[in-house]
């Protein structure tokens, strides 16, 4: 059952409220078991998340982990809930696709209702193995806050601001990125600038406008629910010059009780410049003029992006917040032909992921990417504050976002690109 270890596979936090229920001791002729059957799928897919002092709120590394949330895990899995993956099938294919697949789903839901055995120590596969709180494995170099903020029990915060020394003395190249928040309770986002070295040490305050006085020079990363980094493509690195400070938006919420958070960057280095040079760039189809009417159900809101070089599509990620619904990514070609390049259909602002194609797509220069997104305003959304409010684009979690936000690899030789956000 092993296939191609991939990231971001983890049967979700909410098989918490499922609660521990026992099994049927009734074994089934030929039952699939956990160390021969089952715990292959789980590693491969699901212990990333679901390891000790990790962001799931169980280990499923053991059968004594696993076996008193049997019945949670084959609920989650056979609603095709858990692992978390919003992208409907048979549109594209992606290089991170953490969805099971239909003999995966049968296997646990076999080892269930036979009884949830353990099987044999000797098929156990054995464990992956971790570095301790990264996913991108142990940084090269980690970049913190210089100093921490205390977190209110309660109130709004507004945007801050932190800038953060890198203290590079010389350029370095790197191939991974990961934002690490010491408390991710009250980390909502994190969005990351490279601003351009000024000779000066950054202060250690945060601001409440970003530095526009220094040249940015691209992000290192961003933190939104349940997404904290990762390694790029094969063959794509990416400079950071000597001198640079990073700049991080902090988005904190509050918790009913005080915290504190300093939060790191971890990034791993790269060997140097790729013998190929694929930069990976990036943006973002906006859609900010709209307001949602009170009790809408399915309110529509539309943004587009016209592109203006050559470039590859290598993934999407939509951003919503809880009244997001859905979303449709397509790009309108030069010729007039359309591609639905992402569909999806039940968005879950709890599990924001990134699509990752994997075989980019060529968009020429003046194809123009669209992103369509859906929310719904009213009572039967269990997620909505105030269905009777009128709701408008804004940085808080009760108003609402359309954010379709995108990864590009250049094409080398491809003009500077000038592109017509509408």
């Amino acid at each position: 059952m092993m296939r191609t270890v991939r990231r971001g596979g983890t049967i979700c936090a909410s098989l918490a409220l499922v609660g521990a229920a026992g099994v049927a001791a009734e074994p089934a002729e030929s039952a699939p078991t956990f160390a021969k059957d089952v715990a292959p799928i789980l590693f491969e897919n699901c212990v990333e998340c679901h390891r000790p002092n990790h962001i799931a709120p169980m280990s499923l590394m053991s059968y004594e982990d696993a076996r008193p949330w049997a019945r949670a895990i084959k609920k989650r899995v056979a609603a095709r809930e858990m692992p978390p993956w919003g992208a409907a099938p048979g549109i594209q294919e992606y290089a991170n696709d953490a969805s099971l697949s239909p003999e995966e789903i049968d296997t646990i839901v076999a080892w269930v209702d036979g009884g949830a055995l353990k099987g044999n120590d000797a098929d156990l596969p054995p464990p992956p193995e971790f570095t301790e709180g990264w996913i991108i494995g142990e940084p090269d170099l980690i970049f913190t806050m210089l100093e921490p903020f205390n977190v209110p029990a309660d109130g709004t915060i507004p945007y801050l601001y932190y800038a953060v020394p890198t203290g590079l003395t010389q350029d370095i190249w790197i191939r991974g990125s990961e934002i690490r928040p010491t408390d991710r309770r009250v980390v909502h986002h994190v969005i990351t600038d490279l601003l351009e070295g000024d000779g000066r040490p950054p202060d250690p305050k945060p601001k409440l406008q970003p530095d526009r006085s220094r040249k940015e020079l691209g992000g290192l990363g961003s933190v939104v629910p349940n997404r904290f980094g990762g390694l790029y493509d094969e063959g794509v690195a990416r400079r950071v010059p000597a001198g640079a400070d990073i700049q991080m938006q902090m988005h904190y919420t509050t918790i009913g009780e005080p915290t504190t958070d300093q939060t790191s960057i971890g990034v791993v280095l790269a060997k140097g410049p790729p013998a190929k040079l694929r930069k990976s760039g990036g943006g973002m189809v906006p859609g900010r003029n709209f307001v949602i009417p009170p009790m809408h159900p399915n309110y529509e809101v539309k943004g587009s992006l016209k592109i203006g070089r050559d470039t590859y599509l290598s993934s999407m990620m939509p951003h919503m917040h809880v009244r997001g619904k859905d979303a449709k990514y397509t790009i309108i070609f030069p010729d007039g032909r359309e591609q639905v390049v992402l569909w999806v259909p039940n968005y879950d602002f709890n599990w924001q992921l990134s699509y990752k194609l994997k075989e980019p797509i060529v968009m020429p220069k003046g194809s123009t990417l669209e992103v369509v997104a859906h929310f719904d305003n009213s009572p039967a959304n269990k997620f909505n504050p105030d269905p009777t409010a009128e709701v408008r684009y804004g940085d808080q979690t009760w108003e609402e976002m359309m954010n379709g936000f995108y990864n590009t690899i250049e094409i080398e030789g491809a003009e500077s690109p000038e592109q017509d956000q509408n």
